[in-house]
């Protein structure tokens, strides 16, 4: 596919989408997304027939949200636990739904799942480090928001064994049977599902989806198992899959997992990673991992051309300690193809969302827009009465414009 150099011009969003997807069997299922639907379904409409989108005349436009790590801790647990009706076990829509405005409008909508769900009651719920496994109403919840597309690759997929990632990869199956065109990416059931890239054709305009990781917390569980995972240091399986993904679509999202956790400062061996992706075919890179809001940057092909990269979205939702931890990035920008074939990334911009928790206890821990946060808000945070962590227990209206400033370039805040 022709690429050409990113540049911000402004376009009118399209409210209906027609999208085809791959399957996680390496079959194509079709559906609508309709922004406007009420279907009990947050906009997953089903079709009946088996055609995907073609593209039109004159080209299309995608617009693609994504949010960083879901970090479900035993905060957040608790949170939908309390806010739970009396026929539930956990209300995670109260710790969500101060996202869904910033979701309104997107065709894809991007969560990085950072903990286990898994499909099997033997198997603990915990929202403890390296042990992590999150109630099935975690993934019903998510959709609820919005979110419709699901990256995967993290440090975390091993917490709970080789079982407990086959389990969590039978719950995203589950669901996306019950959700049509819910996009799973990032742990695969065999080599087979690795290597069927995953691809969607919205409005014309065909988008690849890879997911990646620095590291799992013990990678030789996997050695003897089907299931696979791709590492950032496979070059090599690294390389091809974007090239592969760059010769079947218009545009290639990555998700990389990466970096060092609580630094703003961005590696040199994240930059270069990036380059070398970006090198090969990435046309948007979405990073996580470090729980803290990094820059952003446009980055150049030898050819002149560019991809994009968001360094690190930091938390979507986090019961960590941290000021820095707190603030997390929504980002979103729009993919177009015009007649010629010629692809653009355009109106890159990023609003920032931050983890509200009352007092020493997380109570009503729930994510809520930088636009919407007050000075009452801001008072009644729970972070100072944690304890004295110097500059990171700091929290007021300027400390947090102090962290946004830092993290987003001023041309791509949206506040």
């Amino acid at each position: 596919m022709r690429k050409i150099k990113i540049i911000a011009v402004g376009f009118s969003l399209l409210l209906l989408c027609t999208v085809g997807c791959r399957s996680i069997d390496g079959g194509k299922k079709s559906y609508s997304y309709d922004n406007g639907a009420n279907d009990g379904m947050n906009g997953f409409v089903a079709r009946e027939e088996a055609t995907i989108a073609t593209v039109k005349q004159g080209g299309g436009l995608v617009h693609v949200i994504a949010a960083g790590d879901n970090m479900v801790q035993t905060g957040v647990l608790n949170s939908a636990a309390a806010n739970a009706g009396s026929e539930e076990e956990y209300n995670f829509n109260f710790c969500y739904e101060g996202a869904k405005n910033l979701l309104a409008g997107g065709d894809v909508k991007i969560i990085h799942q950072e903990t286990l769900i898994c499909d099997n009651d033997d198997i603990d719920i915990s929202g403890n480090s390296y042990s992590y496994n999150s109630p099935s109403e975690v993934g019903k919840a998510l959709i609820d928001t919005g979110f419709n597309a699901v990256s995967m690759g993290n440090n975390h997929l091993l917490d709970k064994g080789v079982g407990g990632l086959a389990s969590c990869l039978n719950y995203w199956n589950k669901m996306q049977s019950n959700y049509y065109g819910l996009i799973t990416y990032g742990a695969y059931k065999s080599e087979n599902d690795m290597n069927d890239i995953r691809v969607c054709e919205i409005n014309g305009v065909k988008l690849a989806f890879l997911s990646y990781t620095e590291k799992l917390t013990s990678y030789e569980f996997l050695e003897d198992s089907e299931l696979k995972v791709v590492l950032l240091s496979d070059e090599e399986k690294v390389k091809s899959q974007i090239e592969k993904a760059a010769s079947l679509a218009d545009a290639v999202i990555v998700s990389a997992h990466w970096g060092i956790t609580d630094y703003f400062e961005v590696s040199d061996e994240v930059k270069q990673q990036a380059q070398n992706m970006i090198d090969w075919g990435a046309d948007v890179i979405i990073g996580t991992h470090p729980h803290v809001p990094q820059t952003m940057e446009y980055i150049m092909r030898p050819d002149g051309s560019q991809g994009f990269v968001f360094y690190s979205l930091g938390n979507f939702i986090s019961a960590q300690t941290y000021n820095v931890n707190l603030i997390g990035e929504i980002a979103e920008f729009d993919v177009s193809v015009n007649s010629k074939g010629d692809m653009l990334i355009q109106n890159i911009q990023v609003s920032p969302v931050i983890s509200h928790f009352e007092g020493a206890d997380y109570s009503n821990l729930r994510v809520i827009p930088y636009r919407d946060y007050t000075e009452e808000l801001c008072n009644a945070h729970g972070l100072p009465q944690i304890g004295d962590n110097g500059y990171y227990s700091e929290w007021s209206m300027n400390k947090i414009r102090e962290i946004i400033d830092i993290a987003i370039p001023s041309e791509y805040q949206k506040l």
